[in-house]
C-alpha cells in the first residue's frame, strides 16, 4: 500500500505476502513480540494445514497479523520499511493468474477497486492507523485491504495491495509489492516494502490482518498461489520493521509443522 498500510505483504505478498508463510497458524500460537527503542512490536501469523509433503509443494491458507504500539504509550513512530524472508520450503506462484494493473484501482473506493479487478484478487484484510494532526487528538482510520496479482516478471512477483481512507481526507492507497527468490541459508524468499509518509507524516500504523487463500486451474489443473513443503518438522521466518526515526525491530519465527509423504 503506498501509504500508511504498505506492509508486504506482506508480504508471501504481500509483504507481503509471501511474507511469514512460514509460521504457526493465527490465533493457535503466540506471536512474536520485540520492543526495539520506542516501539512494540508484534507479528503472528501461519498457514493451514498444518501437515504437509516432505517433497511436493502443498496449497496453503496463509495469515498475517501485526501491532505497532509506543513504549510507555502515546503516537507510536510512522513505519518506513518492511522487510520480509521466508523458509527456502514456501514458494509464492501467479502464472497463469489474471493480472490487475495499478492504474485500475488508483483513486478508487474499495468496492470499485474490487470491481475492477476482482479476477486479480488473492487475498484480504484490515489496517487501522492512527492519525495526530497538530493541536488535535489521535483518530484511528480503519481500511479494508484487497490485494491483487500483478504478474511475474523477470524473477519477481508483485503485488498490489489497495487500501481507501477517509481520515484526513478521502483517499486510495495502493502499494506495489516486490517479491523475489533468494539464496541465504535456510531463507528463499524476500518481500520489500517501502512506506511512504501518512497524511503528511501524522499517520502511523497501529494494526493490520491479512488473509490470502487462492487457488486457481492452470493448464488443466488446480493449482495454489502459496504453497510449502516440511523437510525437516519446522518452517521460519525473519523480518525487519524501520521508523522513521531509525529505529530497527527485528525478529525470527520458528513454527513446527508435520511432514508426511
Amino acid at each position: 500500500m503506498g501509504g500508511w498500510t504498505r506492509v508486504a505483504a506482506v508480504g508471501m505478498a504481500v509483504a507481503l505476502l509471501a511474507a511469514l508463510a512460514v509460521s504457526g497458524i493465527a490465533g493457535a500460537e503466540k506471536g512474536q513480540k520485540v520492543v526495539a527503542g520506542p516501539v512494540e512490536v508484534e507479528f503472528n501469523g501461519g498457514f493451514r494445514p498444518k501437515a504437509l509433503s516432505r517433497k511436493k509443494p502443498t496449497p496453503i491458507k496463509f495469515f498475517l497479523s501485526g501491532k505497532i504500539a509506543k513504549t510507555g504509550g502515546g503516537h507510536p513512530p510512522a513505519l518506513r520499511e518492511f522487510n520480509v524472508e521466508t523458509d527456502r520450503n514456501g514458494s509464492i506462484q501467479t502464472k497463469g493468474y489474471p493480472v490487475c494493473k495499478p492504474g485500475r484501482i488508483q483513486a478508487t473506493n474499495t468496492r470499485r477497486a474490487l470491481e475492477a479487478c476482482r479476477k486479480a484478487l488473492v487475498g484480504r484484510g484490515t489496517a487501522t492507523a492512527e492519525i495526530e494532526l497538530l493541536g488535535q487528538n489521535p483518530v484511528l482510520a480503519k481500511s479494508a485491504l484487497l490485494v491483487f496479482n500483478g504478474g511475474t516478471r523477470g524473477g519477481r512477483t508483485t503485488l498490489y495491495v489497495h487500501a481507501y481512507i477517509s481520515i484526513p481526507v478521502p483517499a486510495a492507497i495502493v502499494t506495489t509489492v516486490k517479491i523475489r527468490k533468494v539464496r541465504r541459508g535456510r531463507y528463499g524468499l524476500e518481500a520489500i516494502s517501502k512506506i511512504p509518509p501518512i497524511a503528511g507524516g501524522a499517520g502511523s500504523v497501529k494494526f493490520f490482518k491479512l488473509t490470502i487463500d487462492k487457488k486457481y486451474r492452470y493448464r488443466g489443473r488446480r493449482v495454489s498461489v502459496l504453497t510449502a513443503k516440511c523437510r525437516d518438522g519446522k518452517l521460519q521466518a525473519r523480518g525487519e520493521a524501520v521508523f522513521e526515526e531509525g529505529t530497527r525491530a527485528k525478529a525470527e519465527v520458528l513454527r513446527t509443522c508435520r511432514p508426511k509423504r
